[in-house]
């Protein structure tokens, strides 16, 4: 009987919120898996290590396959990418992640955050999606997809010369200029990809540790879309 009122009590004091629409919950991990996938077929066009068998016939085109699925990957990212940026801008969806740019100006909330993170005092009550931490991470994150998506469209156009490599090289012609040649576009482009090599097992590190410390659904949000906030600290 007590625990049934207690249940009660804390169903009363939890309220549900949709913090990330279905879209973009779709576009998180349609990013997530190419971003892994790239990183792989990236390091094995840079470094083949498999031999296909010998043969008299023009079918041995293992590294051609290899650099034609990382390239279909690298357009279904940037189309992802795009689609995320216009939601994040004009989604009714997103409007909790926009609510999150106002904190970043705060410091105060800086200081409690961090000192949460440093187990020195409580997670402050965020008006948003995201603390300014995260958010100011995640726009980095986007930045530095920006540029390895435009480095990988240069290094595309100078593979394939007619149709829509001919396209990219007259539209992005400029990035070869402005990093100085070819060869240091493929310099960034493989210093970026170590970034999120690094980014990555940070980030679901993180989120881990935050939603054990902070069992408000943060885990599973972007999968549910759903976070819990507690009423009494609204």
């Amino acid at each position: 009987m007590l625990s049934t009122e207690v249940d009660k009590a804390i169903k009363k004091e939890l309220e549900q919120h949709l913090e990330f629409g279905g879209a973009t919950r779709f576009l998180h991990w349609v990013r997530a898996f190419m971003i892994i996938f790239l990183t792989a077929s990236g390091f094995y066009i840079a470094y083949p290590f498999l031999q296909p068998d010998a043969s008299s016939e023009p079918i041995s085109f293992l590294q051609a396959y290899s650099r034609a699925f990382h390239c279909i990957a690298g357009f279904v990212l940037i189309c992802a990418s795009i689609f995320r940026v216009y939601l994040f801008l004009f989604a009714k969806s997103s409007r909790p992640e926009r609510y999150s740019i106002g904190q970043v100006f705060n410091p105060l909330v800086w200081i409690k955050t961090i000192g949460a993170y440093l187990f020195i005092t409580a997670h402050p009550h965020i008006k948003g999606a995201y603390n300014p931490l995260q958010f100011c991470t995640y726009l980095a994150l986007g930045i530095l997809t920006l540029v390895i998506c435009l480095t990988g469209v240069s290094l595309y156009s100078h593979v394939y010369h007619d149709g829509l490599g001919f396209i990219m090289g007259s539209c992005f012609g400029w990035v070869e200029v402005v990093c100085g040649g070819l060869a240091n576009v493929r310099a960034i482009h493989h210093i970026v990809t170590w970034v999120f090599i690094i980014f990555i097992p940070m980030h679901i590190y993180l989120v881990i540790w935050n939603s054990v410390r902070y069992p408000n659904g943060g885990a599973d949000a972007m999968v549910s879309g759903i976070r819990y906030v507690d009423n009494r600290r609204i």
